[in-house]
């Protein structure tokens, strides 16, 4: 069962729309009295529609339903959110599993081909259809291939009848007639094999070898989406022709469409598109996933140089279709609440500092292949089957008493918030999700239902889930089916596979103090506040109904009272000065603070009892370090959004310093800190921004020696003077009442002492790009030996002065991105992702750079080089296309417009500007800014920062290899 939920509009519309430049969409521009209702019975009528067929689930009526002729099935729905887009999703029931041994990779090779061209698009020609439309190819139209599936999505911007009909007359000819040519194969060919080369590694090793050992004797063990090198060489056009008429047919093919758009016109484009598809012949039948067999090995060991030492343990049992009934949905939350009240007695364990930094339980239907029971576990250190025996007890005793009332109601009240915050977040539920869960449920056999009907379930199954039988999901959940048992370990051990062995057949002694005791706190147990602060100011600022307000106590609050998002208030509190409080020469350890500042309490609470605060509750605290602020952060809602003020400002007055988090997190920076040096996206993580600063010691991933040494005073020392520094700036942005939400700052924020600006020093808001470089810095990875990775960057600047030229940059760098894709991956298969960024800190006036990344292989260095400097060559000396900047300016225009429908935009715009009105001015210049751009001005930007002479570059090479 998927949930899905309704729309309604979003009262930032207009905003956007003036902020895109864009003309109101064609569904917007309707008369709802005028749009022709379904008719009768489309979809009431439907006692049961195709995906309600064996469930007794309450049917989602925001769907209209359909199946053609020809067996194609359909669902479409209205949704305004975001305004005027509409998201299709086509999924075929043919993944990885559907090929034969000679197959492997087909599957994922097919979604290449459809996505290059077909009967109605010339080879490499879709992209650029929809870039013209607005898509932004990535993330607005992509595709997916699975073990069980693939599905082609499209986010369609400011749609109409003409440019959706467009879109599914593409996407018809993709899946009726894609170009399966020798040539279109052999171009991709290369692609895919890229695509490959660049995800092996420690991550897809461990992966491969989870997928061998859980699946072993089941086709999905051997059958991994990408394929291997062999058969991927091995494909032509014949072979993949052949696969693609057993599987390609309509009555594999599920269409989604949710967006805003008239629902019986996009049935209509569906059925001019597609009823014509027919395919010969009979189609395959879905193979056997076949299922755990018990007489293969039950534990594996595998020696990953480098990484981690993890241990997953999993029960597997068949996977069988079912009927998606309410029992049975009841069942599995059911089973859900159980391994939650088990996880969370992993995770208070953990935190104590014991024998492992992390374990967490779950149950996951894998790929139609197998219901198991996977336990995940991350040592402390070296002493794995310390870590596993103590995870093992505590599992022991789940399965041996039942959890106390206490423990099943705390789990309960967390679910159904869960639960409810779909319901209260429902209107603004984007159409691009319930299209995306709707072909999931397809996938999985499964239905959608309304967030509604998700609660209404739930609770109706709460008197059900008692102690007893709590204790019978856990038991079944452990004990049925097979075990397997793998250990992931990053140096060789003398007999460590009989070790494993031993260690999971051992007799285990129930864990009987890992339970929780019923601890009830309240938010009359955090520390108290003084006197409530008075209003000095109240201005309009920035935008209609969007403020500041100054408080006595020097407070600033920027607060944008709205119901765009109903339900939800995003609370962002700025304070201090971020990383320019750090200098830039002299390391201190704010690297930990991330995890263990929120970790450390507040007074004399704990981060136990913290939990125990805001169970059922939508509260949290994220912490972040901004150029120019420290940041406390939460979404929460209007019945809570109160409290989460005043749990954050506890926080600032009165901070808790438990060690135990500082232990934490050094053991999990020195667990990972091997793992940094086995790939060269991994090498890049740790150092490339400290490079790209010129060793600034502020971006500097820190040393091991420095890791261990640090201690529970010098994490002290460096955060309790940043908790007390000012000046601090709250954003308030959603479904508040305005004098209410004033009032709650004034009594909690506003209630604490006046705190002091202290001036931040010249030497840290300098940002340096480094030196020129005529050869590449050479950096070196303990990986694959055919895996490397290529960096340059130009400086640019920063700061207000020049905005308008930072805007524009996003224009030139997604041209610049557009060209290397074109050349380095759909033509040349040299690189399958590289990448073109503009960074301009507008908090700092300098810093700024172009940067240029790509995984390669280490043969073809040098020609990534220079493809990038004779494209960079290029867009100095000649201006772009109005075609090529039509393809970079729509797709930005739409994503403008749509990230600005939600307040999450303009939170971020806004952040800092009630200390620098500058900010606002950018706000409000920003599409003019970025949009409206010229050929020449674009070409005026490229002769000033893509200078030769200013470059600097790196190289990320394997040990013993010379880049060529």
């Amino acid at each position: 069962m998927r949930f899905s939920s309704r729309r309604s509009a979003a009262s930032l519309t207009i905003l956007a729309l003036l902020l895109s430049g864009s003309a109101l969409p064609l569904a917007a521009k309707t008369d709802p009295a005028a749009i022709p209702a379904p008719a009768a019975g489309a979809t009431q009528a439907q006692t049961r529609p195709w995906l309600y067929e064996n469930s007794d689930v309450p049917i989602d009526t925001a769907w209209r339903f359909g199946t053609l002729p020809n067996g194609l099935r359909y669902a479409i729905r209205r949704n305004g959110v975001p305004p005027g887009q509409v998201s299709v999703r086509l999924r075929i029931d043919a993944g990885s599993l559907m090929e034969r041994e000679d197959e492997q990779g087909y599957a994922h090779y097919m979604e290449h081909l459809s996505m290059r061209g077909s009967r109605h698009v010339p080879d490499g020609e879709s992209k650029r259809i929809w870039q013209r439309l607005g898509v932004t190819f990535g993330s607005d139209s992509n595709a997916q291939t699975t073990p069980t599936g693939t599905t082609y999505a499209l986010d369609l911007p400011q749609a109409t009848q003409a440019t959706l009909g467009e879109s599914m007359k593409i996407l018809a000819g993709m899946m009726l007639d894609p170009n399966i040519v020798d040539s279109a194969v052999d171009a991709e060919r290369a692609v895919v094999l890229a695509e490959k080369r660049e995800s092996d590694g420690p991550q897809s090793r461990v992966s491969d070898a989870s997928r061998k050992h859980f699946f072993a004797g089941q086709p999905l063990a051997e059958h991994a989406p990408i394929g291997t090198v062999a058969t991927l060489n091995a494909a032509t056009a014949a072979k993949l022709e052949a696969f693609h008429q057993r599987w390609y047919r309509p009555e594999n093919a599920v269409i989604a469409i949710s967006g805003d758009i008239d629902p019986a016109l996009a049935e209509q484009l569906i059925k001019d598109n597609f009823t014509s598809w027919t395919a010969a012949g009979k189609g395959a039948a879905i193979p056997d996933f076949g299922a755990p067999d018990a007489k293969l090995p039950a534990t594996a060991v595998l020696v990953e140089p480098g990484a981690p030492t993890g241990l997953t343990m999993a029960w597997l049992r068949p996977w069988k279709p079912h009927a998606d009934t309410i029992v049975y949905n009841q069942d599995k939350l059911t089973d859900m609440l159980a391994l939650q009240i088990i996880s969370r007695r992993f995770e208070q364990a953990a935190r104590a500092g014991g024998s492992f930094l992390q374990a967490n339980v779950e149950q996951q239907d894998v790929s139609r292949s197998a219901d198991g029971t996977f336990l995940s576990i991350i040592p402390s250190g070296d002493n794995w089957e310390k870590a596993l025996s103590d995870v093992r007890a505590i599992v022991e005793d789940a399965k041996a008493t039942p959890p106390s009332q206490a423990e099943i109601d705390r789990e309960y009240a967390q679910m159904d918030m869960a639960l409810a915050i779909q319901v209260e977040n429902s209107p603004t539920e984007a159409g691009a999700k319930q299209a995306s869960d709707l072909v999931s449920a397809v996938d999985i056999r499964e239905t959608t239902v309304s967030p509604q009907a998700a609660v209404d379930i739930f609770r109706a199954g709460k008197p059900a889930m008692t102690p007893a039988k709590i204790l019978e999901s856990t038991q079944r959940l452990f004990s049925a089916g097979v075990f397997r048992a793998l250990l992931v370990t990053g140096k060789i051990e003398p007999g460590v596979d009989a070790k494993l062995a031993a260690a999971v057949a051992a007799p285990v002694k129930a864990a009987t103090n890992a339970r929780l005791a019923d601890k009830p706190v309240t938010m009359d147990d955090l520390p108290k506040f003084g006197a409530p602060a008075t209003v000095l100011s109240r201005e309009q600022v920035g935008l209609p109904s969007m403020e500041t307000i100054t408080f006595s106590n020097g407070v600033k609050l920027t607060l944008f009272a709205n119901d765009a998002e109903p339900e939800k208030v995003r609370i962002n509190v700025r304070f201090g000065h971020g990383q320019q409080a750090f200098s830039p020469t002299k390391p201190v350890a704010s690297w930990a603070g991330d995890y263990a500042l929120v970790a450390s309490g507040i007074g004399k609470l704990g981060q136990r009892e913290l939990d125990e605060l805001t169970i059922g509750r939508r509260m949290g605290m994220d912490f972040d370090v901004d150029d120019d602020a420290f940041e406390l952060q939460a979404i929460t809602r209007p019945a809570d959004y109160k409290d989460q003020l005043r749990l954050f400002a506890a926080k600032l007055a009165a901070p808790g310093w438990d060690p135990a988090p500082i232990a934490r997190v050094k053991t999990g920076a020195i667990v990972a800190y091997d793992a940094m040096s086995r790939s060269p996206d991994a090498v890049l993580g740790r150092d490339l921004n400290w490079l790209l600063h010129d060793k600034d010691v502020r971006f500097r991933t820190p040393s091991r020696t420095e890791i261990e040494a640090l201690t529970p005073q010098a994490f002290r020392s460096t955060w309790e003077p940043v908790l007390a520094s000012g000046p601090i700036e709250i954003q308030i942005f959603g479904h508040v009442k305005a004098e209410e939400a004033i009032q709650a700052v004034a009594a909690t924020f506003g209630a604490m002492p006046q705190r002091p600006d202290t001036p931040v020093p010249a030497a840290n808001k300098a940002m340096r790009f480094p030196a020129h470089t005529t050869v590449p810095v050479v950096l070196r990875h303990k990986g694959d030996k055919d895996q490397a990775a290529a960096v340059i960057a130009w400086p640019t600047a920063g700061g207000f002065a020049l905005q308008k030229e930072g805007r524009q940059l996003e224009i030139l760098t997604q041209i610049f991105n557009d060209r290397l894709f074109d050349k380095l991956r759909s033509t040349e298969g040299a690189a399958y992702s590289p990448s073109v960024q503009n960074n301009w800190p507008f908090s700092y006036e300098s810093g700024g750079y172009i940067l240029v990344t790509s995984q390669v292989r280490p043969d073809r260095i040098a020609y990534f080089y220079d493809v990038v400097k004779a494209t960079a060559a290029d867009l100095v000396k000649n201006p772009v296309s109005a075609d090529e900047l039509q393809r970079a300016v729509a797709p930005m225009q739409q994503l403008l417009m749509r990230a600005s429908t939600g307040n999450a935009f303009w939170m971020n715009q806004m952040e800092g500007a009630t200390h620098d009105a500058r900010y606002v001015q950018a706000m409000q210049n920003m599409s003019k800014d970025m949009l409206n751009v010229t050929p020449t001005d674009l070409q005026a930007l490229a002769a000033k920062y893509l200078v030769p002479g200013k470059s600097w570059s790196a190289t990320v090479l394997p040990e013993g290899v010379a880049a060529k």
